[in-house]
Protein backbone atom coordinates (compact mmCIF):
# COMPACT_ATOMS: atom_id res chain seq x y z
CA UNK A 1 0.00 0.00 0.00
CA UNK A 2 1.36 3.43 -0.72
CA UNK A 3 2.16 5.47 1.90
CA UNK A 4 0.97 8.95 2.06
CA UNK A 5 1.86 12.30 3.93
CA UNK A 6 -1.18 12.30 6.39
CA UNK A 7 -1.42 16.58 5.99
CA UNK A 8 -1.35 16.82 1.84
CA UNK A 9 -4.11 18.63 0.71
CA UNK A 10 -4.58 17.67 -3.13
CA UNK A 11 -7.17 19.64 -5.51
CA UNK A 12 -6.96 20.42 -9.23
CA UNK A 13 -8.02 24.32 -9.31
CA UNK A 14 -5.97 25.79 -12.19
CA UNK A 15 -6.30 28.37 -14.89
CA UNK A 16 -8.08 26.54 -17.17
CA UNK A 17 -11.59 26.17 -19.10
CA UNK A 18 -12.64 24.87 -15.63
CA UNK A 19 -11.21 27.50 -13.78
CA UNK A 20 -13.37 27.68 -10.36
CA UNK A 21 -17.11 27.06 -12.12
CA UNK A 22 -19.85 25.93 -10.06
CA UNK A 23 -21.75 23.66 -12.98
CA UNK A 24 -24.40 26.57 -13.29
CA UNK A 25 -21.31 28.62 -14.33
CA UNK A 26 -19.50 26.83 -16.58
CA UNK A 27 -23.22 25.86 -18.40
CA UNK A 28 -23.38 29.43 -18.92
CA UNK A 29 -19.83 30.22 -20.16
CA UNK A 30 -20.92 27.15 -22.87
CA UNK A 31 -24.05 28.75 -23.88
CA UNK A 32 -22.02 31.77 -24.32
CA UNK A 33 -19.35 30.54 -26.20
CA UNK A 34 -16.90 30.97 -23.98
CA UNK A 35 -16.04 27.62 -23.37
CA UNK A 36 -16.76 24.62 -25.42
CA UNK A 37 -18.12 21.02 -23.84
CA UNK A 38 -14.77 19.46 -25.98
CA UNK A 39 -12.73 22.14 -24.06
CA UNK A 40 -13.89 21.22 -20.87
CA UNK A 41 -14.54 17.73 -21.31
CA UNK A 42 -10.60 17.85 -22.11
CA UNK A 43 -9.47 19.42 -19.01
CA UNK A 44 -11.50 17.75 -16.67
CA UNK A 45 -9.66 14.50 -17.77
CA UNK A 46 -6.19 16.62 -17.46
CA UNK A 47 -7.13 17.37 -13.99
CA UNK A 48 -7.94 14.01 -13.30
CA UNK A 49 -4.56 12.90 -14.34
CA UNK A 50 -3.24 15.39 -12.38
CA UNK A 51 -4.74 14.37 -8.84
CA UNK A 52 -6.41 10.76 -9.03
CA UNK A 53 -2.85 8.82 -8.15
CA UNK A 54 -3.20 10.13 -5.03
CA UNK A 55 -7.02 10.21 -4.72
CA UNK A 56 -7.90 7.40 -6.23
CA UNK A 57 -11.87 8.17 -6.80
CA UNK A 58 -12.35 6.80 -10.84
CA UNK A 59 -13.17 3.42 -11.25
CA UNK A 60 -13.98 3.67 -15.10
CA UNK A 61 -12.99 5.97 -18.19
CA UNK A 62 -15.18 6.70 -20.95
CA UNK A 63 -13.03 6.13 -24.34
CA UNK A 64 -15.28 8.50 -26.17
CA UNK A 65 -17.54 11.36 -24.59
CA UNK A 66 -20.53 11.63 -25.87
CA UNK A 67 -21.28 15.87 -25.72
CA UNK A 68 -24.83 17.65 -25.32
CA UNK A 69 -23.70 20.82 -26.55
CA UNK A 70 -27.17 22.27 -27.80
CA UNK A 71 -29.35 19.91 -26.26
CA UNK A 72 -30.46 23.02 -23.87
CA UNK A 73 -30.41 20.88 -20.52
CA UNK A 74 -29.68 23.29 -17.52
CA UNK A 75 -25.95 21.53 -17.70
CA UNK A 76 -25.58 21.29 -21.27
CA UNK A 77 -21.53 20.15 -21.70
CA UNK A 78 -20.27 20.12 -18.09
CA UNK A 79 -18.11 16.92 -17.31
CA UNK A 80 -18.85 14.87 -14.87
CA UNK A 81 -19.04 11.13 -13.61
CA UNK A 82 -21.19 8.42 -12.60
CA UNK A 83 -21.27 6.30 -9.64
CA UNK A 84 -20.04 2.68 -10.02
CA UNK A 85 -23.42 0.93 -8.52
CA UNK A 86 -25.70 2.28 -11.51
CA UNK A 87 -25.62 1.09 -15.14
CA UNK A 88 -24.27 3.64 -18.16
CA UNK A 89 -24.20 1.82 -21.56
CA UNK A 90 -20.94 0.53 -22.21
CA UNK A 91 -18.93 0.75 -19.11
CA UNK A 92 -19.28 -1.98 -16.67
CA UNK A 93 -20.79 -1.81 -13.56
CA UNK A 94 -18.77 -3.13 -10.45
CA UNK A 95 -20.24 -2.16 -7.72
CA UNK A 96 -17.32 -2.09 -6.25
CA UNK A 97 -16.64 -5.78 -5.58
CA UNK A 98 -14.39 -8.35 -6.57
CA UNK A 99 -16.78 -10.73 -5.69
CA UNK A 100 -17.10 -10.78 -9.74
CA UNK A 101 -16.28 -9.79 -12.79
CA UNK A 102 -18.55 -7.22 -14.18
CA UNK A 103 -20.10 -7.16 -17.53
CA UNK A 104 -20.78 -3.80 -19.88
CA UNK A 105 -24.24 -2.67 -19.50
CA UNK A 106 -26.93 -2.92 -22.09
CA UNK A 107 -28.61 0.36 -21.49
CA UNK A 108 -28.59 3.23 -19.30
CA UNK A 109 -30.44 2.53 -15.62
CA UNK A 110 -33.41 4.69 -15.35
CA UNK A 111 -31.66 7.97 -13.38
CA UNK A 112 -28.50 7.63 -15.58
CA UNK A 113 -31.19 8.19 -18.03
CA UNK A 114 -32.59 11.46 -15.98
CA UNK A 115 -28.62 12.99 -15.27
CA UNK A 116 -27.91 12.68 -19.58
CA UNK A 117 -31.32 14.74 -19.88
CA UNK A 118 -29.45 17.65 -18.07
CA UNK A 119 -27.07 17.68 -20.52
CA UNK A 120 -23.80 16.40 -18.77
CA UNK A 121 -20.74 15.08 -20.53
CA UNK A 122 -20.10 11.73 -18.71
CA UNK A 123 -16.29 11.10 -18.21
CA UNK A 124 -16.80 7.75 -16.40
CA UNK A 125 -17.53 6.31 -13.23
CA UNK A 126 -16.87 7.01 -9.49
CA UNK A 127 -15.32 4.02 -6.94
CA UNK A 128 -17.52 3.14 -4.51
CA UNK A 129 -17.05 0.45 -1.02
CA UNK A 130 -18.39 -3.20 -1.75
CA UNK A 131 -21.88 -2.95 -2.57
CA UNK A 132 -22.59 0.83 -0.67
CA UNK A 133 -22.80 -0.99 2.24
CA UNK A 134 -19.62 0.83 3.82
CA UNK A 135 -19.21 4.56 5.49
CA UNK A 136 -15.82 4.96 4.05
CA UNK A 137 -14.61 3.86 0.47
CA UNK A 138 -12.01 1.43 1.45
CA UNK A 139 -11.17 -1.80 0.26
CA UNK A 140 -9.85 -5.22 1.54
CA UNK A 141 -6.61 -5.71 -0.89
CA UNK A 142 -6.71 -2.16 -2.89
CA UNK A 143 -6.00 1.60 -2.01
CA UNK A 144 -8.92 3.78 -1.34
CA UNK A 145 -10.30 6.81 -2.12
CA UNK A 146 -8.81 9.76 0.17
CA UNK A 147 -9.84 12.80 1.01
CA UNK A 148 -8.40 15.60 -0.89
CA UNK A 149 -8.79 18.44 2.04
CA UNK A 150 -5.92 15.12 4.16
CA UNK A 151 -5.21 12.27 2.34
CA UNK A 152 -4.96 10.11 5.59
CA UNK A 153 -8.41 10.36 5.87
CA UNK A 154 -11.36 9.03 4.36
CA UNK A 155 -13.55 10.95 1.71
CA UNK A 156 -16.46 8.92 3.27
CA UNK A 157 -18.78 7.02 1.57
CA UNK A 158 -20.73 5.65 0.09
CA UNK A 159 -20.37 8.30 -3.08
CA UNK A 160 -16.49 8.74 -1.76
CA UNK A 161 -14.84 8.65 -5.51
CA UNK A 162 -17.32 11.19 -6.46
CA UNK A 163 -16.74 13.47 -3.19
CA UNK A 164 -13.12 13.25 -3.68
CA UNK A 165 -13.57 14.35 -7.27
CA UNK A 166 -15.58 17.25 -6.75
CA UNK A 167 -14.31 18.32 -3.81
CA UNK A 168 -10.79 18.13 -5.51
CA UNK A 169 -12.30 20.25 -8.24
CA UNK A 170 -12.29 17.90 -10.79
CA UNK A 171 -15.60 18.30 -12.00
CA UNK A 172 -18.07 20.65 -10.95
CA UNK A 173 -20.98 18.12 -9.81
CA UNK A 174 -20.95 14.27 -10.16
CA UNK A 175 -23.57 11.65 -9.10
CA UNK A 176 -24.43 10.23 -5.89
CA UNK A 177 -26.69 8.02 -3.84
CA UNK A 178 -28.01 7.21 -0.23
CA UNK A 179 -29.33 4.25 0.88
CA UNK A 180 -28.37 5.06 4.54
CA UNK A 181 -26.42 8.52 4.25
CA UNK A 182 -24.25 7.83 0.92
CA UNK A 183 -24.91 11.48 -0.39
CA UNK A 184 -24.65 13.37 2.99
CA UNK A 185 -22.22 11.33 4.79
CA UNK A 186 -19.29 12.14 1.84
CA UNK A 187 -20.71 15.42 1.68
CA UNK A 188 -19.87 16.17 5.13
CA UNK A 189 -16.36 14.45 4.70
CA UNK A 190 -15.49 16.46 2.08
CA UNK A 191 -17.18 20.14 2.43
CA UNK A 192 -19.49 20.11 -0.17
CA UNK A 193 -23.56 20.51 -0.87
CA UNK A 194 -25.37 16.82 -0.55
CA UNK A 195 -28.91 16.35 -0.68
CA UNK A 196 -30.73 12.99 -0.53
CA UNK A 197 -34.22 14.21 -2.26
CA UNK A 198 -37.64 12.76 -0.72
CA UNK A 199 -38.61 9.02 -2.30
CA UNK A 200 -40.66 9.86 -5.74
CA UNK A 201 -38.63 13.22 -6.19
CA UNK A 202 -36.12 11.61 -8.75
CA UNK A 203 -37.05 8.46 -11.04
CA UNK A 204 -36.25 4.90 -8.86
CA UNK A 205 -34.22 2.28 -9.37
CA UNK A 206 -35.15 -1.17 -10.32
CA UNK A 207 -33.86 -2.84 -7.48
CA UNK A 208 -35.67 -0.12 -5.37
CA UNK A 209 -39.13 -1.17 -6.77
CA UNK A 210 -38.28 -4.77 -5.90
CA UNK A 211 -37.47 -3.67 -2.06
CA UNK A 212 -39.84 -4.29 1.13
CA UNK A 213 -38.53 -0.09 1.90
CA UNK A 214 -36.87 1.67 -0.84
CA UNK A 215 -34.30 3.14 1.02
CA UNK A 216 -31.81 4.65 -1.73
CA UNK A 217 -32.28 8.23 -3.83
CA UNK A 218 -29.87 9.42 -6.29
CA UNK A 219 -28.54 12.45 -6.75
CA UNK A 220 -25.55 14.86 -6.81
CA UNK A 221 -22.75 15.98 -4.32
CA UNK A 222 -21.86 19.87 -5.66
CA UNK A 223 -19.52 22.73 -4.00
CA UNK A 224 -22.72 25.25 -4.46
CA UNK A 225 -26.10 25.49 -3.42
CA UNK A 226 -27.44 26.38 -6.98
CA UNK A 227 -25.85 23.85 -8.58
CA UNK A 228 -28.52 21.64 -6.48
CA UNK A 229 -30.84 23.66 -6.87
CA UNK A 230 -30.57 23.40 -10.51
CA UNK A 231 -30.02 19.72 -10.90
CA UNK A 232 -33.27 19.21 -8.93
CA UNK A 233 -35.08 21.43 -11.04
CA UNK A 234 -33.92 19.66 -14.47
CA UNK A 235 -34.88 16.37 -12.86
CA UNK A 236 -38.17 17.58 -12.23
CA UNK A 237 -38.96 18.46 -16.07
CA UNK A 238 -37.00 15.05 -17.10
CA UNK A 239 -40.30 13.03 -19.26
CA UNK A 240 -39.43 10.25 -17.24
CA UNK A 241 -40.27 11.31 -13.81
CA UNK A 242 -43.56 9.62 -13.08
CA UNK A 243 -45.60 12.63 -11.47
CA UNK A 244 -48.96 10.67 -11.17
CA UNK A 245 -47.18 8.46 -8.94
CA UNK A 246 -45.95 10.91 -6.67
CA UNK A 247 -48.13 12.96 -4.19
CA UNK A 248 -44.88 15.34 -3.79
CA UNK A 249 -45.76 19.25 -4.86
CA UNK A 250 -43.62 20.81 -7.58
CA UNK A 251 -40.58 21.94 -6.92
CA UNK A 252 -39.11 24.21 -9.91
CA UNK A 253 -35.96 25.89 -9.76
CA UNK A 254 -35.43 27.43 -6.55
CA UNK A 255 -32.98 30.35 -6.89
CA UNK A 256 -32.09 32.08 -3.63
CA UNK A 257 -33.02 32.44 0.43
CA UNK A 258 -36.97 33.33 1.15
CA UNK A 259 -37.64 36.21 3.43
CA UNK A 260 -39.96 33.89 5.86
CA UNK A 261 -38.28 33.02 8.90
CA UNK A 262 -38.13 29.45 9.97
CA UNK A 263 -38.81 27.13 13.05
CA UNK A 264 -36.23 24.89 13.67
CA UNK A 265 -35.50 21.99 15.83
CA UNK A 266 -32.35 21.14 16.62
CA UNK A 267 -30.80 17.35 17.69
CA UNK A 268 -27.27 17.18 19.65
CA UNK A 269 -26.79 13.77 20.25
CA UNK A 270 -28.73 11.03 18.49
CA UNK A 271 -31.97 9.31 18.98
CA UNK A 272 -30.15 6.43 18.68
CA UNK A 273 -28.11 6.56 21.89
CA UNK A 274 -24.79 7.39 20.68
CA UNK A 275 -23.15 10.93 21.37
CA UNK A 276 -21.38 13.53 19.78
CA UNK A 277 -17.65 14.63 19.92
CA UNK A 278 -17.06 18.45 20.76
CA UNK A 279 -16.19 19.47 17.29
CA UNK A 280 -19.19 18.49 16.01
CA UNK A 281 -21.20 20.04 19.04
CA UNK A 282 -19.04 22.83 18.25
CA UNK A 283 -20.60 22.90 14.24
CA UNK A 284 -23.79 22.50 15.33
CA UNK A 285 -24.10 25.28 18.00
CA UNK A 286 -22.38 27.73 16.17
CA UNK A 287 -24.74 26.83 13.20
CA UNK A 288 -27.41 27.33 15.80
CA UNK A 289 -26.03 31.26 16.93
CA UNK A 290 -26.16 31.97 13.40
CA UNK A 291 -29.56 30.91 12.67
CA UNK A 292 -31.33 33.14 15.17
CA UNK A 293 -28.90 36.02 14.38
CA UNK A 294 -30.91 35.53 10.89
CA UNK A 295 -33.82 36.10 12.50
CA UNK A 296 -35.03 32.07 12.91
CA UNK A 297 -36.59 30.46 16.33
CA UNK A 298 -34.50 28.10 17.10
CA UNK A 299 -35.36 24.79 20.34
CA UNK A 300 -33.85 21.84 21.20
CA UNK A 301 -36.17 19.00 20.20
CA UNK A 302 -36.43 15.39 20.88
CA UNK A 303 -37.33 12.44 18.37
CA UNK A 304 -39.33 9.66 19.50
CA UNK A 305 -37.63 7.06 17.88
CA UNK A 306 -38.57 3.44 18.75
CA UNK A 307 -35.69 2.28 20.59
CA UNK A 308 -35.33 -1.36 17.84
CA UNK A 309 -34.57 1.70 15.50
CA UNK A 310 -30.63 1.01 15.16
CA UNK A 311 -30.87 -2.54 15.42
CA UNK A 312 -33.81 -2.66 13.11
CA UNK A 313 -31.77 -0.69 10.58
CA UNK A 314 -28.76 -2.94 10.83
CA UNK A 315 -31.22 -6.20 10.53
CA UNK A 316 -32.70 -4.50 6.86
CA UNK A 317 -28.94 -3.72 6.00
CA UNK A 318 -28.05 -7.51 6.36
CA UNK A 319 -31.91 -8.27 4.26
CA UNK A 320 -29.76 -6.90 1.42
CA UNK A 321 -26.75 -7.93 1.95
CA UNK A 322 -27.96 -11.64 2.02
CA UNK A 323 -30.28 -10.66 -1.52
CA UNK A 324 -26.65 -9.41 -2.69
CA UNK A 325 -24.94 -12.46 -1.88
CA UNK A 326 -28.45 -15.34 -2.98
CA UNK A 327 -28.83 -13.44 -6.54
CA UNK A 328 -25.19 -12.20 -7.23
CA UNK A 329 -25.15 -14.47 -10.33
CA UNK A 330 -27.86 -11.52 -12.14
CA UNK A 331 -24.08 -9.44 -11.84
CA UNK A 332 -21.96 -11.75 -13.18
CA UNK A 333 -22.00 -15.31 -13.98
CA UNK A 334 -18.96 -15.79 -11.91
CA UNK A 335 -20.34 -14.64 -8.66
CA UNK A 336 -18.69 -15.90 -5.92
CA UNK A 337 -20.10 -14.67 -2.43
CA UNK A 338 -17.26 -15.73 -0.40
CA UNK A 339 -15.03 -13.18 -1.99
CA UNK A 340 -17.16 -10.31 -0.74
CA UNK A 341 -15.77 -8.02 1.43
CA UNK A 342 -15.88 -9.06 5.75
CA UNK A 343 -18.36 -6.17 6.01
CA UNK A 344 -20.90 -7.33 3.41
CA UNK A 345 -20.06 -11.30 4.52
CA UNK A 346 -20.50 -10.01 8.15
CA UNK A 347 -23.87 -8.60 7.40
CA UNK A 348 -25.08 -11.51 5.19
CA UNK A 349 -24.05 -13.81 8.22
CA UNK A 350 -25.40 -11.22 10.98
CA UNK A 351 -29.15 -11.49 8.69
CA UNK A 352 -29.11 -15.39 8.48
CA UNK A 353 -28.82 -15.58 12.16
CA UNK A 354 -31.64 -13.34 12.66
CA UNK A 355 -33.62 -13.90 9.06
CA UNK A 356 -37.13 -14.85 11.42
CA UNK A 357 -37.41 -10.92 12.64
CA UNK A 358 -37.72 -9.78 9.22
CA UNK A 359 -41.60 -9.49 9.48
CA UNK A 360 -41.04 -7.41 12.99
CA UNK A 361 -38.18 -5.44 11.97
CA UNK A 362 -40.18 -3.97 9.25
CA UNK A 363 -43.37 -3.27 10.52
CA UNK A 364 -41.82 -1.44 13.00
CA UNK A 365 -39.49 0.34 10.53
CA UNK A 366 -42.32 0.87 7.96
CA UNK A 367 -44.10 2.76 11.63
CA UNK A 368 -41.22 5.46 11.99
CA UNK A 369 -42.87 7.43 9.80
CA UNK A 370 -45.96 8.43 12.42
CA UNK A 371 -43.27 9.03 14.71
CA UNK A 372 -41.08 11.13 12.35
CA UNK A 373 -44.24 13.02 11.73
CA UNK A 374 -45.08 13.91 14.92
CA UNK A 375 -41.85 14.98 16.10
CA UNK A 376 -42.07 17.84 13.12
CA UNK A 377 -45.40 18.78 14.20
CA UNK A 378 -44.64 22.34 15.40
CA UNK A 379 -41.59 22.79 13.05
CA UNK A 380 -40.34 23.56 9.74
CA UNK A 381 -36.51 21.76 9.43
CA UNK A 382 -34.31 19.79 12.46
CA UNK A 383 -30.82 20.85 12.38
CA UNK A 384 -28.31 17.93 13.52
CA UNK A 385 -24.99 16.36 12.85
CA UNK A 386 -24.45 14.64 9.98
CA UNK A 387 -22.13 12.04 11.88
CA UNK A 388 -21.82 11.56 15.52
CA UNK A 389 -17.88 12.32 15.33
CA UNK A 390 -15.25 14.02 12.49
CA UNK A 391 -14.04 12.38 9.91
CA UNK A 392 -11.83 9.32 10.36
CA UNK A 393 -8.32 8.36 9.40
CA UNK A 394 -8.09 5.69 6.75
CA UNK A 395 -8.11 2.32 8.42
CA UNK A 396 -10.56 3.23 11.30
CA UNK A 397 -13.77 1.90 8.92
CA UNK A 398 -12.22 -0.38 6.83
CA UNK A 399 -13.36 -4.02 5.90
CA UNK A 400 -10.68 -5.64 7.18
CA UNK A 401 -11.54 -4.52 10.97
CA UNK A 402 -13.10 -6.85 12.76
CA UNK A 403 -16.65 -7.01 11.87
CA UNK A 404 -18.13 -7.00 15.18
CA UNK A 405 -15.34 -4.08 16.06
CA UNK A 406 -16.25 -2.25 12.66
CA UNK A 407 -20.70 -2.67 13.07
CA UNK A 408 -19.16 -1.08 16.60
CA UNK A 409 -17.71 2.04 14.97
CA UNK A 410 -20.10 2.34 12.66
CA UNK A 411 -22.98 2.57 14.97
CA UNK A 412 -21.26 5.31 16.96
CA UNK A 413 -20.33 7.09 13.86
CA UNK A 414 -23.93 6.89 10.73
CA UNK A 415 -26.10 7.76 14.09
CA UNK A 416 -28.03 10.18 12.09
CA UNK A 417 -28.11 10.06 9.01
CA UNK A 418 -30.76 6.20 8.25
CA UNK A 419 -33.65 8.05 10.17
CA UNK A 420 -34.82 9.70 6.28
CA UNK A 421 -34.36 6.69 4.19
CA UNK A 422 -36.51 5.16 5.80
CA UNK A 423 -39.19 7.67 5.99
CA UNK A 424 -38.40 8.89 2.52
CA UNK A 425 -38.03 12.58 3.58
CA UNK A 426 -35.05 15.08 2.18
CA UNK A 427 -32.42 15.59 3.86
CA UNK A 428 -29.17 17.93 3.25
CA UNK A 429 -25.61 18.18 4.24
CA UNK A 430 -23.96 21.21 4.22
CA UNK A 431 -20.17 22.60 5.41
CA UNK A 432 -20.30 24.04 8.98
CA UNK A 433 -17.79 27.77 9.12
CA UNK A 434 -15.80 25.59 11.40
CA UNK A 435 -13.57 22.73 10.54
CA UNK A 436 -11.33 20.37 12.52
CA UNK A 437 -8.04 20.98 14.02
CA UNK A 438 -6.31 19.21 11.37
CA UNK A 439 -8.59 21.72 8.52
CA UNK A 440 -10.86 18.84 7.99
CA UNK A 441 -14.62 19.86 7.12
CA UNK A 442 -17.60 19.39 9.34
CA UNK A 443 -20.64 19.07 8.25
CA UNK A 444 -24.24 19.88 9.43
CA UNK A 445 -27.72 18.32 8.54
CA UNK A 446 -31.04 20.11 7.68
CA UNK A 447 -34.16 17.42 7.21
CA UNK A 448 -37.51 18.41 6.49
CA UNK A 449 -40.83 16.51 5.70
CA UNK A 450 -41.58 15.14 2.59
CA UNK A 451 -41.29 16.98 -0.41
CA UNK A 452 -39.87 19.97 1.78
CA UNK A 453 -36.76 20.31 -0.43
CA UNK A 454 -37.98 24.23 -1.46
CA UNK A 455 -37.52 24.66 2.53
CA UNK A 456 -34.04 23.33 2.92
CA UNK A 457 -32.71 24.75 -0.68
CA UNK A 458 -33.82 28.07 0.42
CA UNK A 459 -32.34 27.68 4.25
CA UNK A 460 -29.36 26.42 2.70
CA UNK A 461 -28.67 29.52 -0.13
CA UNK A 462 -28.81 31.50 3.22
CA UNK A 463 -26.18 30.27 5.07
CA UNK A 464 -23.81 30.09 2.16
CA UNK A 465 -24.28 33.93 1.26
CA UNK A 466 -23.85 34.58 5.17
CA UNK A 467 -20.36 33.01 5.49
CA UNK A 468 -19.39 31.09 2.06
CA UNK A 469 -17.97 27.96 2.50
CA UNK A 470 -14.66 27.44 2.98
CA UNK A 471 -12.33 26.33 -0.17
CA UNK A 472 -10.07 24.00 -1.00
CA UNK A 473 -8.18 25.90 -3.61
CA UNK A 474 -7.60 28.77 -0.64
CA UNK A 475 -5.58 26.45 1.43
Amino acid sequence: MTTFDERTIVHAFRDDSLGEHDAVGLAEAIRRGEVSPVEAARDAVERVRAVDARLGAVQTHVDSPAYAAGTGGAFAGVPTFVKDNTDYQGLPTGHGSTAFRPRPARRHAPFAQQLLSSGVTVLGKTRLPEFGFNATTEYDGAEPVRNPWNTGYSAGGSSGGSAALVAAGVVPIAHANDGGGSIRIPAACCGLVGLKPSRGRVVGSDLGRRLPIDIVSDGILSRSVRDTAAFLAAAETYRGTSRGSSALPPLGLVEGPSERRLRIGFLLDSPNGAHTDAATRAAVTETVATLERLGHTVEPVEFDMDPNFTGDFLTYWGLLAFLLGATGRTLGADFDRRAMDGLSRGLREDYLRSWRRTPGVLRRLKRTKEAHAASFRQLDLVLSPVLAHTTPPIGHLSPNVPYAKLIERLLAYVAFTPLDNIVGTPSISLPAASATTDGLPIGVMFSARPGGERKLLELAFELEADRPFRRIQDH
